[in-house]
């Protein structure tokens, strides 16, 4: 059984593994994929037409499946890989050991953002920015820039709270759990970590910065962590709702999984904590 991590407390050679099976799946071209799929949902997904991935109740099975996916290409070059998770309300500086150079790297020069140490600086020559926004082919970053803080615990702990999963009109005017963790409303969490590391992460070919799938691991977790804590709140909504996936439809790109399919991750992978 998978068990995904907090990122501070890997060991040097599970940090070494996991960036080594992301430099090759960068090789392979793979990963380029994952960032295209992304890229493109976050395009397409609007208010007021389908959307599935992001401003939807489906935001949350959605990345779990395509976290999964990715999951299963690491472990497909190295089967000890899982993907760890970065706990940011927690771990908030900027001088944390997720930033070293053994690891993701720091943030970028002050001129144009780029990353200059690490596995993924442009300098190395393995981290090409190929599914892009504008011209430049280098991985960026600006952490603290966009938004001074990242989200807090007593922040999070206000939205696990939340007693109801989603509600009309479905999308990013939402209230409830679901957009609240997603960041239309209220405290912002999801999409404030995103402004915070700035660069890649601040457009819809986030994937490109590896950090991508550290947040979300958390975002993961802490959809696991509301439904411990609300066992009698399910997925909503359940059935007839226009342009957004209810609870057993089937998502787009894969065709074949419901988010019925996705509301227990321990038939997949565990947590190292609660």
């Amino acid at each position: 059984m998978t068990v995904r991590k907090n990122q501070a407390l890997l060991t040097a050679d599970e940090k070494r593994r996991f960036v080594s099976a992301l430099l090759e799946l960068k090789r392979s071209g793979r990963y380029d994929e994952f960032v295209t799929t992304h890229n493109a949902f976050i395009v397409g997904d609007t208010d007021n037409g389908e959307r599935t991935g992001h401003r939807s109740p489906s935001f949350l099975p959605w990345h779990r499946r395509f976290l999964l996916e990715f999951e299963r290409a690491l472990q497909e070059v190295d089967a000890s890989v899982a993907l760890p998770y970065w706990d940011w309300s927690t771990d908030r500086s900027i001088r944390s050991s997720l930033w070293a150079p053994n690891f993701l790297g720091g943030t970028g020069r002050s001129r144009d953002g780029q990353v200059m140490d690490g596995p993924f600086a442009a300098s190395t020559g393995n981290w090409q920015i190929n599914v892009r926004v504008d011209g430049r082919t280098f991985l960026r970053r600006a952490l603290g820039a966009g938004v001074r803080e990242l989200p807090t615990r007593a922040e999070v702990e206000s939205v696990l709270a939340m007693p109801t999963y989603d509600m009309a009109p479905w999308n990013s005017g939402s209230d409830g759990f679901r957009n609240h963790l997603e960041g239309w409303r209220g405290v912002n969490l999801h999409n404030r970590v995103h402004v915070w590391v700035g660069g890649q992460m601040a457009t819809g070919a986030s994937p490109n910065d590896p950090v991508f799938w550290l947040h979300h691991a958390y975002i993961d977790k802490l959809w696991a962590d509301w439904q411990r804590r609300h066992p009698g709140s399910g997925y909503l909504p359940t059935a007839g709702t226009p342009n957004v996936i209810d609870l057993n439809d089937t998502m787009k790109p894969w065709n074949d999984v419901r988010p019925a399919d996705l509301l227990d991750h321990t038939a997949h992978y565990t947590f190292d904590a609660a």
